[in-house]
């Protein structure tokens, strides 16, 4: 009796959405191979916010366990003004939560969940195209055929543009710096604090037992708020309540512009995109990672017994986009609602918040994705 021929895939990426990808597929019985350009598997320093549904999503492929062991679990997020006033409030409950692991572990548990599904990953493989018949192409001119090709190679991903599936990519007028700064004893550790103070916001989450992942937002032509290293004195001005946090910022952290990624379609044949190739949206609502978590699971199983991979992935799309796209859609509003505010009226901003976020249809739409149950979870 024969061998049944495994379908292979092959993984254009090895950041967080190739990855996801590539463990869900190979524990689904795929053979994955996973190409990385960069020499080494690295994640610069910061945290990461996961909500329920990406907790959830980790968990069908094995890595949640390892990627919040040594994480906080948060009991609320609170949102305050220029004044200390609160301007909404989210709770977090064990059916609802809030788990904040640095990058670092999270990036090693979907390595290791990866390669314990059989997963391959290559370094110093850097991809130069994909074709629709399932070919993927390096850049030393290889050209390796596949059942089906995933493109998880970021916002400025060169292999969409190839395959012309670009509908616009739009930057937006805030970015954002983000770093791990020291824990010490004594630190409030399960509250994370976003203070607004005119387009300038300040993000205190507290990650683990010995980092907290302090997030930095301004406007692009805020040139103090945009420096590399932070500039303390500017930020302490506006925010004096973090001053002994500011304080211990090294030289580290990066400014990254906020940006937008629309497609015409995320797939053409049997190539697909993943993660911020397909949809990068402004980390505001802090589900990016999340809704790409969620997508690679509902991948690999709405390929699981596919015959027809192109057909496949464009019924994948229809049921997820639509959730994908609300997310980028509240996550840009939020951001302008900081960015576009007149400063002059930052009282009023406050009474809109504390207004329309008291609204339990608002409530809904902001945490629809949080509470989405990914494909595959027993409670789908």
């Amino acid at each position: 009796m024969g061998s049944v021929t495994r379908r292979r895939a092959e993984v254009a990426g090895a950041g967080l959405a190739g990855l996801a990808v590539g463990a869900a597929l190979a524990s689904r019985g795929w053979q994955v191979r996973i190409h990385e350009r960069a020499p080494e598997l690295r994640m610069f320093g910061a945290g990461i916010w996961l909500w329920e549904n990406g907790l959830r999503s980790l968990r069908l492929i094995g890595a949640e366990q390892a990627a919040v062991r040594n994480a906080k679990q948060i009991k609320e997020w609170l949102v305050v003004d220029q004044h200390g006033a609160e301007m909404f409030r989210r709770d977090f409950t064990d059916d609802d939560k809030m788990v904040l692991p640095v990058r670092a572990d999270l990036y090693q548990a979907l390595i290791d969940s990866a390669t314990s599904a059989g997963a391959e990953i290559v370094t110093s493989s850097a991809v130069a195209d994909a074709d629709p018949d399932g070919t993927l192409v390096l850049a030393d001119g290889r050209r390796l055929a596949a059942d089906v090709v995933v493109i998880a190679d970021g916002a400025f991903s060169r292999i969409r543009e190839s395959l012309l599936l670009t509908d616009r990519m739009s930057y937006l007028r805030e970015g954002y710096i983000r770093l791990l700064v020291p824990k010490n004893p004594g630190d409030q550790d399960t509250q994370i604090i976003e203070s607004w103070q005119g387009t300038r916001r300040l993000l205190y989450c507290p990650s683990s037992d010995d980092f907290h992942y302090i997030a930095f937002s301004c406007l692009v032509s805020d040139r103090d708020g945009r420096k590399i290293p932070v500039h303390k004195q500017s930020w302490a001005a506006d925010f004096p309540a973090f001053t002994d946090i500011l304080e211990r910022i090294g030289d580290d952290g990066r400014w990254d512009r906020g940006m937008t990624v629309r497609c015409r379609s995320w797939s053409e044949g049997k190539v697909v995109l993943v993660g911020d190739a397909a949809h990068a949206q402004a980390p505001n609502l802090a589900q990016g990672a999340n809704m790409t978590f969620t997508n690679a699971v509902s991948l690999a199983a709405a390929l699981e017994k596919a015959t027809d991979i192109p057909a496949a992935l464009q019924r994948w799309e229809r049921r997820e986009r639509p959730l994908t796209d609300h997310v980028q859609r509240w996550s840009h509003g939020y951001g302008w609602i900081v960015s576009m505010w007149p400063e002059h009226l930052a009282d009023a901003r406050t009474r809109f918040l504390q207004f329309a976020t008291s609204i339990p249809w608002v409530d809904a739409q902001l945490n629809r994705a949080a509470r989405h149950i990914p494909v595959g979870d027993p409670g789908d």
